[in-house]
């Protein structure tokens, strides 16, 4: 049996919430993941996700403050803070990917017509990962696609992304590839418009977003792949007056998806 440890108050009401959808979708068949709620110190905001975490039939209980350390152990150094909560997520490795893993190709058959598809090269911490997918979820994104290698691990899966995130990464659909230049040729193939974020393009002033967009973020040190970047239709660059050279990924990143979410308004 895998287990899942989640810590954070928005990650963890994230998850319940997730969870409670995926009960209805299953209707009367038991659901595959089961999660358990770990609590020692009951303030309001516990109090509330204890109660959220009841109504889903979500197993509840008390123990003290030595268990849940214990708990945590295992987790990075940032997602140890528990703040007297603790979520379990219990079930087959396969069973507790989450069900808003998607395969490309299958996806590309029925996306919608309006559709903005984030691709991150070599985005391997953790932190940056969550706050682009709290941005594509606040930006209405359709799909964020990593790589298998060079990337930040398994991203449904992480603690730090979830909690950076703000549970988001409960939601925003992800394709998990073995080879982007490939997908992006997918993409392509299905009417996608592929821009990579990079200095030296086009200002992001000039750019009037299509329909189909994809963005392609690079890794703030190597910026993306010379064999991704030629697959690119259009690099575009964002204007700023700092003093330092560059855009942390997900603060360009957040300023990207916002701009493409004006223009569809």
């Amino acid at each position: 049996m895998a287990q899942n440890i989640y810590t954070g108050f928005h990650a963890i009401e994230e998850k319940i919430r997730h969870f409670a959808l995926q009960q209805k979708k299953a209707g009367k068949k038991a659901p595959e993941v089961e999660l358990k709620l770990y609590f020692s110190k009951a303030g309001p905001r516990v109090k509330k996700i204890i109660s959220q975490a009841k109504e889903c039939n979500v197993h509840c209980e008390e123990v003290d403050e030595k268990s849940l350390e214990q708990m945590v152990q295992s987790l990075p150094v940032e997602a140890q803070e528990h703040r007297g909560i603790v979520l379990v997520a219990e079930g087959s490795g396969e069973e507790l990917r989450s069900a808003n893993s998607v395969q490309l190709e299958q996806w590309l058959t029925s996306c919608p017509e309006k559709a903005t598809v984030v691709i991150l090269d070599s985005v391997t911490d953790p932190h940056n990962v969550g706050a682009i997918i709290r941005s594509m979820d606040q930006f209405g994104a359709s799909l964020i696609v990593l790589p298998d290698h060079r990337s930040a691990g398994d991203v449904l899966n992480n603690e730090i992304v979830a909690r950076t995130s703000a549970g988001s990464s409960a939601y925003v659909p992800l394709a998990s590839v073995t080879n982007l230049v490939r997908s992006v040729q997918l993409l392509k193939e299905a009417g996608f418009w592929i821009f990579g974020a990079d200095a030296g393009g086009s200002s992001l002033q000039e750019i009037k977003f299509p329909d189909k967009v994809c963005l392609v973020m690079g890794s703030e040190g190597s910026g993306i792949s010379r064999l991704l970047e030629e697959e690119c239709d259009q690099i575009v660059s964002i204007p700023t007056c700092g003093k330092i050279d560059s855009l942390n990924v997900s603060v360009a990143a957040g300023v990207l998806l916002y701009e493409r979410y004006r223009q569809s308004l």
